[in-house]
């Protein structure tokens, strides 16, 4: 780590929600002079309080330090803030690691813009939890140029846990942040149906939950043979068919409305299975699922 009295100890954070007010902590626990800024005033307190300064403006901020960090809702929001004509001037020649959220498309459009006004630009992802900042057990991603992310990493290493650059193309952090978060939500939206049909069946959340702790250890090895089935092409159903799936899929629908709960994400996946089956795929496994839906 740089010494904090170096220029290259310096950082700017940008936006002041939870996860802003993490990363600006983590950055003034290992000792690099922190410069804050958030479009709503009065969240910075505790931060001024443990030494970090606070710009008035983002003009300001970003300019007392070679390196900004972003880490704001969506793009939308990063982009009213960096596309000022006084920011994007100040910002001429130093360096923004964007670890705002959004599709790989805003990132490769946020790093062309940069590129145009001469701003080094990371795009990045965090795949934690805000209290994970500052810990062993944080996640990030980042892409961009790899020379670049070399040149940041013992600032990014303030932040704790593990870094991972994952190409030159400036989207591919932004499309690894989707996918996993797909995984994520895809997974907590089953479990909240799954324990809104258990209680109506008279069985409790902690009944249950040890039980789907049970379903959730089978899924790390049916991760990796799934991504071997998608990359390969082949989708082998021989233990679990499709026709089986679809079976027991239509009757978590039935059980599910017969009890008045809403199961239009259920029949989404269950018509996912039988357009399968209809194209002739009923033997295969569930992965072929993936393939037929990403037909254009």
């Amino acid at each position: 780590m740089p010494h904090p009295t170096d220029q290259s100890a310096a950082v700017t954070v940008l936006g002041l929600g939870p996860m802003g007010r993490a990363l600006a902590a983590a950055f003034l626990e290992a000792g690099l002079h922190t410069t804050v800024w958030n479009r709503t005033p009065g969240r910075d307190g505790e931060l001024t309080a443990r030494g970090a300064v606070p710009a008035p403006t983002p003009e300001e901020a970003v300019a007392a330090a070679p390196l900004t960090v972003v880490c704001v809702v969506n793009y939308d929001a990063s982009d009213a803030v960096l596309r000022q004509a006084a920011v994007t001037t100040a910002l001429k020649g130093r360096t923004v690691v964007n670890l705002s959220a959004d599709t790989p498309e805003r990132a490769r459009d946020t790093a062309d813009w940069a590129g145009r006004h001469g701003i080094r630009y990371l795009d990045g992802a965090i795949m934690t939890p805000t209290p994970a900042i500052g810990t062993d057990d944080a996640v990030f991603l980042h892409s961009g140029p790899r020379e670049l992310y070399e040149e940041l990493r013992p600032v990014l290493a303030a932040l704790g846990g593990t870094h991972t650059h994952l190409g030159e193309d400036a989207g591919r952090a932004a499309a690894y942040d989707i996918a996993l978060l797909d995984i994520f939500w895809t997974a907590m939206a089953g479990y909240t149906h799954a324990l809104a049909l258990a209680r109506a069946e008279g069985v409790s959340g902690a009944e249950l939950a040890p039980f789907a702790q049970g379903i959730a250890a089978i899924l790390p090895p049916l991760f990796t043979e799934f991504a071997a089935d998608s990359d390969t092409g082949t989708y082998p159903g021989e233990l679990n068919p499709i026709t089986s799936a679809a079976s027991t899929m239509t009757h978590i629908v039935h059980a599910s409305e017969a009890h008045g709960i809403d199961a239009s994400v259920m029949r989404v996946i269950e018509g996912q299975a039988r357009r399968g089956i209809a194209l002739g795929h009923g033997t295969d496994g569930f992965s072929r699922v993936g393939e037929v839906i990403g037909r254009r």
